[in-house]
């Protein structure tokens, strides 16, 4: 929004390049504990209140009142840059005496948190949409009239200077953990990961999965799923994914025979996935590694094998669908995998110091992104990936780039702690958690049914740390009220918020493919609920089957692992009608049922052997289609005198 007497662009670029990349060095410097080394105790709510400070002027600065950057700024925005600005770095300044100073709420508190409240919240109405902003703000209201809300929803009265003072100020509410994750674990993920794509990491993830899948039938959609897999593992984000390597696979896809509605869908998908695929994930792993107060590897480990499962369903899909349809390989000129792996190689040495400081060394995970970002400028100056190299002008734009990519997570993270504050200080959570298991009673089943359904109208046009949090406070405290492991509860919650991004109305994910693929927002959506559909069904298999989250002896978690791989795979080819040759109605019935059934979906011991049979006859029925339909081919040729 450009105001009359609005400033130059210039002076503002380069205040927002400043505040970005101290953003980034401030980060860098409290994780290798400089303050410590120096002899100077700060607080972690000292450093998250200068991070949040920061983040919230280059808000302002760069982004307009619908959201949108731009390159001028009017009065009014400069104004609560300003303002912001000075006010968090005075919190950021005198937090240890304002803290001890709370219990008499002295008028400086007042200051703070009315402006936090009020900065975040438009904050997060430009960047993060009305969605969030709607929700954060029905948590609000209800903290103002929380006394007189009748039932068992009753809370404790909140005055509004009460409120603004506890959700603006305190360290249970703004400043607690969601805000800390974002700024000290978080941020450096996301730099660990600029750096890469700087220094060529980008196309090379691009020509490996090129490389590997691309001359094999439906091979540009296969490119889209192990590209968008390896990027998305990284990124973080379902619709920067999307828009990154969809540009690329997208084309691809549409020349090689798919339709745009489903070029679409499947990029949407692929991206989706990469959130909930190890060894980085998004921001949301590292959140949910602190609130189960676990390792970040017990996280990863965890969410291993059921991303392996719904690359799995997506990856069958596209191949079989390839088959019926004739689909044939990619059309482009492409690198050998050695090739690709000759010229790239040196992208394993930061990913191998990753893994070996998380899993072998078991580091922070702060540290160990710290540890593999230097491996990343170390061999990305020494050498190139096609035409790439680091330079000390690229190093420069990825401090600014990743501190302004930072802005709206920290606003995301920030707003959560409002809601998490609010259920704190009013007993709304306990009271939520008492409501729906009591609604539900002793049904497990209905209990996730109506819990899945929760987190994907609560995910719809939220970014993904938000969703999470959100559903962590107000779910999963249910689910894990009722016996289900924490850890399942959290990645059931974690699994049906992502799907929010390829579920209409609104799915962000699939909305964005279709800006590219110019086709129907609403079908690509749809035709993206298809090609997902086997993450709708994984997070009840892990919750009735912890052994896919490597809770069990080897053979347990082989079994469980192998019954759903089988179930995914036969069902996938029922919903295409094709597998080896195309399939008749009462055999596409016979896949789904006996697919279905293989799932390891019983919360009962006894149908351990109704799954196992059930997969023993999709294997039958497979091999039984596959030679019939290699007779199929061999009698003509037969009947021509060729063999």
């Amino acid at each position: 929004m450009t105001a009359t007497g609005s400033t130059g662009s210039k002076p503002v670029d380069w205040i927002v390049a400043l505040l970005a990349t101290a953003m980034c060095v401030a980060c860098i410097l409290w994780n290798i504990e400089a303050p410590t080394r120096m002899g100077v105790a700060i607080l972690t709510q000292q450093y998250m209140a200068f991070q949040l400070g920061l983040a919230l002027t280059i808000a302002y600065l760069r982004f307009d009142r619908k959201g949108e950057e731009t390159s001028r700024v009017g009065w009014a925005d400069g104004a609560i840059a300003l303002i912001a600005f000075v006010v968090l770095m005075y919190a950021a300044v005198d937090f240890s005496w304002l803290l001890k100073e709370q219990a008499y709420r002295p008028w400086q508190i007042t200051v703070i948190g009315t402006v936090v409240t009020i900065a975040v919240m438009e904050g997060i109405r430009r960047r993060a949409g009305w969605m969030l902003f709607a929700i954060v703000g029905v948590f609000l209201v209800y903290a103002l009239f929380a006394d007189k809300v009748p039932g068992r929803l009753i809370g404790k009265e909140l005055s509004p200077v009460r409120l603004v003072q506890y959700v603006g100020f305190d360290p249970s509410a703004v400043f607690s953990m969601p805000l800390a994750v974002g700024t000290i674990i978080v941020l450096l993920f996301v730099f660990f990961g600029r750096l890469l794509f700087a220094a060529g990491g980008g196309t090379f993830f691009t020509d490996l999965a090129m490389a590997a899948t691309g001359k094999s039938r439906g091979g540009s959609a296969k490119i889209s799923v192990v590209g968008s897999a390896l990027f998305g593992s990284i990124s973080g984000s379902a619709v920067s994914n999307v828009v990154t390597t969809g540009v690329v696979t997208i084309p691809l896809m549409e020349r090689g025979g798919y339709s745009k509605k489903d070029a679409g869908a499947i990029e949407a998908v692929a991206s989706t996935g990469g959130q909930l695929t190890p060894p980085i994930m998004g921001a949301a792993a590292f959140l949910m590694a602190e609130f189960l107060d676990i390792s970040y590897m017990v996280v990863a480990a965890a969410a291993l094998v059921p991303a392996m499962l719904y690359y799995l369903g997506v990856f069958v899909q596209v191949d079989l669908i390839a088959g019926r349809d004739r689909i044939r390989a990619a059309d482009e000129e492409m690198l050998t995998t050695r090739q690709v792996l000759a010229d790239g190689w040196h992208f394993s040495i930061p990913f191998a110091v990753l893994l070996a400081a998380l899993f072998y060394w078991r580091m922070d995970p702060e540290d160990s992104a710290l540890l593999a970002s230097i491996a990343i400028v170390a061999v990305g100056f020494l050498r190139g990936y096609r035409g790439r190299r680091l330079t000390l002008a690229s190093l420069g734009r990825v401090f600014v780039e990743t501190g302004t990519g930072m802005v709206d997570l920290i606003l995301v993270v920030a707003s959560a702690g409002f809601v998490i504050g609010i259920l704190n200080v009013t007993g709304l959570g306990f009271a939520l958690t008492l409501v729906l298991v009591d609604t539900v009673g002793s049904n497990v089943v209905l209990l996730l049914l109506v819990s899945a359904l929760i987190c994907v109208i609560l995910g719809m046009g939220m970014p993904t740390s938000g969703v999470y949090v959100l559903l962590a406070a107000l779910v999963a405290p249910s689910l894990v009220e009722a016996g289900i492991q924490p850890i399942a509860a959290h990645l059931f919650i974690l699994y049906f918020g992502m799907m929010s991004m390829i579920t209409p109305p609104v799915a962000l994910a699939a909305f964005a493919a279709a800006t590219i693929t110019k086709a129907d927002p609403l079908g690509t959506g749809l035709a993206a609920m298809r090609f997902g559909w086997a993450a709708f069904i994984l997070p009840f298999v892990f919750v009735a089957s912890p052994a896919l989250l490597l809770d069990g002896t080897p053979v347990e978690i082989a079994l469980a692992t192998l019954l759903t791989a089988v179930g995914i795979a036969a069902v996938t080819a029922g919903i295409v009608g094709f597998w080896s040759r195309d399939l008749g109605p009462a055999m596409r019935f016979g896949l789904v049922v006996s697919g279905f059934l293989a799932l390891p979906l019983g919360f009962l011991p006894s149908m351990d052997e109704v799954h196992i049979v059930a997969a023993v006859v999709s294997i039958c029925l497979a091999i039984a289609i596959r030679i019939q339909a290699g007779r199929q081919i061999v009698r003509p040729l037969q009947d021509s005198g060729m063999t």
